[in-house]
């Protein structure tokens, strides 16, 4: 029988009392072990970081990573998380982009905790329990690679999104049963790297109808002091209507080792520049949002930072990861 790697990391999943507060692990982890299906041989570890997913940030998510990679040598292959809803598909698709397909893994959450408010026996209305179960039989069923498994539906990692804040059906992506060109480029987290994502700068801009010299006033302000990475989330298939002065910060963003990206608004789709509005991307020193969703980019911008020292060899490899 597959040995399962169940790793808790906090989230509603979790929580118990009023207001709701993340378990101790020393507490939650007996209690998780004890709504675990008898037939599967699952071991029950805590994560590096437990804490509510509004604060995880890429340290959290490549300190899971190097714990994964550690169990890994273990012969562990197949790996369940649970993680909470509010910044699971960019655990998901941060998973995907730096194990690619070295393993099994799923990821899940809920809406509703495990537990109810004393935290001695389960709630009485959850959708904690079938998330797990469906996690822990879909992770033994799938091919290798990484999967966010949510209210029985399975999705490829790097797709998905949160579009529900409180529903059950909280989350939409690419349905793991069909085929999908995901981009993972397997990468061993070191204790370095954790130290170096503190530093990652990143900063997203959804653009307004505004006029230019609005929108260049603020692109004035962010020069002043600008993040590694500028994403612009333009509309449609990523328009944004510029003018010489635009362009000119363009520049001047990256000579400041900025590297504006251009995106979308738009919750899922490929950028096209087929429009004439748009026909300035090709000559100006941006790059194009290629990945499948706005996790997926975090995700992306993440290893390329860490992969390469500078900002022009972000801009020269962006296209090949």
């Amino acid at each position: 029988m597959q040995k399962i790697a169940l790793i808790y990391m906090g989230g509603t999943f979790g929580c118990v009392g009023e207001p709701l507060m993340p378990m101790p692990e020393q507490t939650f982890l007996p209690a998780l072990k004890k709504v675990i299906p008898p037939h599967l041989d699952v071991e029950c570890f805590a994560a590096p970081s437990i804490q509510d997913s509004s604060a995880c940030t890429a340290t959290d998510w490549l300190q899971l990573i190097q714990q994964i990679q550690q169990l890994q040598l273990k012969n562990y292959q197949h790996f369940v998380i649970i993680h909470g809803t509010d910044t699971l598909s960019y655990a998901a698709a941060t998973l995907a982009r730096f194990l690619g397909h070295s393993c099994h893994a799923i990821i899940t959450g809920s809406q509703y905790p495990l537990l109810n408010i004393e935290g001695n026996d389960t709630r009485e209305f959850t959708d904690a329990l079938s998330n797990l179960s469906l996690a822990l039989e879909q992770v033994l069923q799938r091919p290798a690679g990484v999967y966010l498994a949510f209210h029985q539906q399975v999705f490829h990692a790097q797709t998905t999104l949160k579009v529900h804040t409180t529903e059950l059906d909280a989350f939409s992506g690419k349905d793991a049963n069909q085929a999908c060109n995901t981009t993972a480029d397997y990468f061993i987290v070191q204790n370095e790297h954790i130290e170096q994502a503190e530093r990652l700068s990143m900063l997203n801009l959804m653009l307004q109808p505004i006029g230019k010299e609005q929108l260049l006033s603020q692109l004035n302000n962010i020069l002043a002091a600008p993040p590694n990475f500028l994403v612009l989330q333009g509309f449609g298939t990523g328009n944004i209507a510029v003018n010489e002065e635009v362009l000119a910060l363009f520049d001047a963003l990256y000579h400041k080792k900025c590297l504006p990206i251009i995106s979308t608004q738009v919750t899922f789709g490929q950028l096209d520049q087929r429009y004439a509005v748009s026909a300035w991307i090709k000559s100006a020193k941006v790059l194009i949002n290629d990945c499948h969703c706005h996790a997926d980019l975090y995700a992306k911008v993440l290893q390329m930072y860490l992969k390469y020292p500078t900002h022009d060899q972000w801009f020269e490899h962006w296209q090949q990861h």
